[in-house]
């Protein structure tokens, strides 16, 4: 086969995770197809080292563009590809020389940001995301939860829907943290006390403010008991002079000195903070498939997330699921979580073992087995919608 892969998006937050880790393990168990990887040489070096059925194709032009669409197409009707690979949900509707598979990571944009733009512009931008996925040989879900809102969204047949599992990247899995990580962070962050995590974008539906609302109730549940009175919360993502509701709740939850804001780190540094955190904190309103609380539980770092959208999916029965709209729903979990020992060791048990249920090797033999049934189907017709 001849597969062309997408790689554009290979520096973004999430989809750029997904890029480097399906392409690597690729690498990894298919010597004898080709792959193309189309996108920017110089953040293909991101991938690594690639057997030789692997060569970067150079397109830096970008998806929303004329050019970027017209010179996809062009691209792939050069190499000439039996299949291409688009690692993301796009709107534009895709009329490539080859059958497309495409994977979804969430419908986000049709749930909590759904009121952005005027009607028309959402009915336009619903209508034509609803042809990409007709359109497609396949669709990835990332998980059952997405797939379900594939269907019930946008009415795509069940067995057109494959569900593929994401995994942690192989850097989270590279063991605890030793005393000079220790002595890094404390150095170069002054972290060198007790705190809880939370990791990931900064954005509405991520609910950082009950986070930090409910970290001010667990502070005052922990003077009444005299237990951990230098706890901090840290908060690792996007930048946060991006967000001032972030900083208002800090000042009207009275935790200033108790919240800190680390903006971006490395993996290399990540890592460090999941291993020495107390507890890691997610209650997000809505996850496609939700990374973090496995990267935390490869470290043994016990879990408390919402029990909502995918996360009781990819958790399991390995974290304390919490209702993400009640702050003190929230505070209860992270105070018995922080104060129950045999609770703490039986989440880190049963972390590690969740954490081995998802593997790249098994989901890219998936997608591999996806990629030989499209190639091996007949010419579909034209859909339409």
């Amino acid at each position: 086969m001849r597969i062309g892969i997408d790689i554009r998006p290979i520096g973004d937050f999430g989809v750029g995770t997904y890029v480097r880790n399906v392409v690597r393990t690729l690498g990894r168990l298919d010597l004898q197809n080709e792959f193309y990887l189309i996108g920017r040489r110089d953040r293909a070096r991101e991938i690594g080292r690639l057997p030789e059925n692997f060569r970067f194709v150079p397109f830096n032009a970008m998806e929303e563009s004329a050019r970027g669409y017209l010179g996809f197409r062009q691209v792939l009707r050069q190499l000439r590809c039996d299949l291409v690979h688009i690692p993301h949900l796009i709107w534009i509707p895709q009329f490539l020389p080859c059958p497309y598979v495409v994977t979804v990571h969430d419908v986000l944009d049709f749930m909590y940001r759904a009121t952005n733009g005027s009607s028309v512009r959402r009915a336009a931008n619903f209508f034509c995301t609803r042809q990409v996925l007709l359109r497609a040989a396949r669709v990835l879900a990332v998980s059952n939860f997405t797939k379900k809102d594939i269907q019930r969204l946008f009415g795509i047949a069940d067995e057109k829907v494959e569900v593929v599992y994401n995994a942690i990247d192989e850097r989270f899995r590279s063991g605890h943290a030793s005393d000079a990580d220790r002595q890094f962070i404390a150095e170069r962050y002054q972290v060198n006390y007790p705190f809880l995590l939370y990791a990931g974008r900064i954005s509405p539906h991520k609910n950082v403010v009950r986070i930090i609302e409910a970290f001010s109730a667990l502070k005052c549940e922990l003077a009444k008991e005299g237990k951990y009175p230098d706890l901090k919360l840290i908060i690792i993502g996007d930048e946060v002079s991006r967000h001032p509701d972030l900083r208002r709740a800090v000042i009207k939850s009275g935790v200033q000195n108790d919240v800190r804001f680390l903006g971006f780190v490395p993996i290399g540094v990540l890592r460090i903070f999941y291993d020495v955190a107390k507890m890691f904190v997610f209650p997000s309103l809505y996850e496609g498939f939700g990374l973090p609380p496995l990267e935390a539980m490869a470290h043994g770092t016990p879990v408390v997330t919402s029990n909502t959208s995918s996360l009781p999916e990819v958790v399991g029965n390995a974290a304390v699921l919490v209702n993400p709209e009640n702050i003190f729903d929230i505070s209860r979990a992270l105070l018995r979580v922080l104060l129950d020992q045999p609770l703490r060791e039986k989440l880190k048990q049963r972390g590690y073992e969740q954490v081995e249920r998802f593997s790249w090797e098994a989901s890219v033999t998936r997608i591999l087995n996806v990629y030989r049934q499209v190639v091996a189907e007949p010419a579909a017709a034209p859909v339409v919608a």
